[in-house]
């Protein structure tokens, strides 16, 4: 099975929402559509569905474009579609019975969804009276009761409270483990590089980087280094040539010129008696490298 999108664009007037975004997906998982707010994510998600028409491009599985009779796919939005004041077992049965399910089939796949979400207690209760992150639950379940085969999750962490935001990291794991395909889009790259093995970094409906996160990483080395120790490192620090990227609560986090620097300052430490806790070196997180290229693309467009 394999997801390719070809060459998607999309203009609203004169401004260009989506610029030429191609990627594949060849193997089940989670690919990260990554980048702010306006990036183009949401867009490009609604022309690979056919929920709007691309200006050209196109998006197939198993070589062909993709509709309901193909593909059974599931998506759950940004903006939340579930009825508030209906009863949410009954809603979920009826979203179930929409992409051809029977009753009876539809009753039984919600139920075991509400169990697994831990939200049974909630099924004859109106989607009004839930939280938050119960409704997204719900939604959520409404977006898996047909079992899909490819998934979309736009932005599906957003407003959640720590707690909720633990139980749908393990609702998403546990997809994976089923061998699904997901597409998730968000801007929260922390929350991306836990999940997403390969991805396309967009800005303003431009690929910035695309491909897999790991040889992404790698392209870019250790880049720091995070110390804690209860005595001040600082001055051993300066006598091996290393500035300070942040100072933290917990230690302090400096730029790291090459890993023999690293080595020659552990060594130092050492010599003086100074155990660190913490002595970690870093390669740099997904949020930097998307800053770092959109500095670069700020300073192509001069």
């Amino acid at each position: 099975m394999s997801l390719v999108v070809n060459g998607l664009c999309k203009t609203f007037g004169e401004k260009v929402a989506v610029d030429n975004i191609s990627f594949e997906m060849r193997s089940p998982g989670v690919f990260g559509l990554i980048g702010t707010n306006g990036a183009g994510k949401t867009t490009i998600i609604r022309m690979i569905l056919g929920i709007m028409r691309p200006d050209a491009g196109e998006a197939l599985w198993q070589g062909k474009p993709i509709s309901r009779k193909l593909l059974n796919f599931g998506y759950l939005p940004e903006e939340r579609g579930i009825y508030t004041k209906n009863r949410v077992l009954e809603q979920l049965v009826y979203f179930g019975k929409l992409r051809g399910m029977t009753t009876a089939a539809a009753k039984a796949s919600a139920e075991e969804l509400l169990e697994r979400f831990e939200i049974t207690e909630y099924a004859n209760v109106t989607a009004d009276k839930l939280s938050k992150g119960n409704q997204q639950k719900v939604q959520l379940a409404a977006t898996l009761i047909h079992d899909p085969e490819l998934i979309f999750l736009d932005e599906p962490f957003s407003g959640l409270d720590p707690i909720n935001a633990e139980s749908l990291r393990k609702i998403i794991n546990k997809l994976v483990e089923k061998k699904k395909y997901i597409i998730m889009s968000s801007h929260q790259m922390s929350t991306v590089e836990e999940y997403c093995e390969d991805l396309v970094l967009l800005h303003r409906g431009k690929a910035l980087l695309s491909g897999n996160l790991r040889k992404i990483k790698a392209g870019y080395g250790a880049t720091k280094l995070a110390v804690s120790a209860d005595e001040n490192v600082l001055p051993f620090a300066e006598q091996v040539g290393m500035k300070i990227k942040e100072v933290r609560a917990d230690g302090v986090e400096f730029l790291l010129p090459e890993t023999d620097t690293a080595k020659k300052f552990l060594a130092l430490l050492a010599e003086n008696s100074i155990l660190p806790t913490k002595f970690e070196i870093l390669e740099p997180t997904l949020n930097e490298i998307f800053i770092d290229k959109v500095k670069d693309e700020a300073e192509a467009e001069k």
